[in-house]
């Protein structure tokens, strides 16, 4: 295992520090795996919301028959 030093000098035993960076540096901000991957969660809250409405719509008609 390499040696890393921080900013300071001071010993980074676990090279925390440089993991962090490369996490940090990996994908630029705005990137189309970040658009896609918001897309995601949004989409299946709408076909969730639409499906209880749905559902209440079904048994509330089936309750007035």
């Amino acid at each position: 295992m390499a040696n890393t030093q921080g900013p300071q000098g001071n010993h980074d035993p676990a090279g925390s520090t440089q993991m962090f960076r490369a996490f940090v540096d990996e994908a630029p901000p705005g990137s189309r795996q970040q658009a896609a991957s918001s897309s995601g969660p949004r989409l299946g809250l709408i076909i969730g919301v639409v499906a209880a409405v749905v559902i209440v719509a079904a048994v509330a008609w089936l309750a007035l028959k």
